[in-house]
């Protein structure tokens, strides 16, 4: 059986933009991906709302993707696949943080699965680097619009080439979710059902090509 590691932020936790609350297991991508690809592979949630790559939030500073990583990696060894998905939250305004910026981050992050894995379990897993879903304008008026703004629309259309070329630079997989989906219309920022959806599909198919 083979392990896969989602980490991720409030799109792998699998927030519900109507309700506020989370999503059952059986709509989360994560857990679709379970059912996806069956009883040969088992599928790890480790999502938490507000994860950013690198950056500190000043009043919440556990968020920072990088300094849990270690200890998720080494809680869930032996990993064979790690997903990682990151960067939606470090566009936020009070980051100042260009595309560029939080490409290196999760590319940061790539590195130290590699480095880390590889001294723990012996070898590193597959990582696959996944460009988060494009946001949409309706983050601006939504709930989260006092710490999105135009600027962090604009800056989203550029992770599918930036995280691309952190990819190549790795040598690790590469899967562009705003390919198959797109934030939701309620708040521009989480998924709907429907796209959690398709992301387990296209996603489950792409890790079966692996093999």
């Amino acid at each position: 059986m083979k392990k896969i590691l989602c980490y991720g932020d409030s799109n792998t936790y699998g927030f519900d933009p109507v309700s506020g609350l989370r999503y059952p297991k059986s709509v989360r991508w994560t857990g679709r991906l379970q059912q996806e690809l069956g009883d040969q592979y088992e599928v790890i949630e480790e999502g938490c709302n507000g994860r950013t790559t690198v950056f500190d939030d000043p009043y919440e500073p556990w968020k920072n993707g990088k300094r849990y990583l270690l200890a998720c990696l080494n809680s869930h060894k032996p990993v064979d696949i790690v997903v990682l998905m990151l960067g939606s939250n470090d566009l936020k305004m009070e980051f100042h943080a260009s595309a560029q910026d939080i490409a290196w981050g999760a590319e940061e992050l790539v590195c130290m699965i590699k480095e880390f894995m590889t001294e723990k379990q012996g070898f590193y897993p597959d990582v696959i680097l996944m460009a988060p879903p494009v946001l949409g304008n309706k983050i601006i008026h939504s709930a989260f619009g006092s710490s999105f703004d135009e600027r962090a629309v604009e800056c989203s259309k550029q992770f599918a080439v930036l995280y691309r070329e952190a990819a190549d630079r790795q040598n690790c997989h590469f899967f562009n979710t705003a390919d198959y989906i797109c934030s939701s219309e309620e708040d521009g920022l989480h998924l709907s059902p429907e796209a959690h959806g398709i992301l387990a599909g296209e996603l489950g198919r792409y890790i079966r090509s692996l093999d």
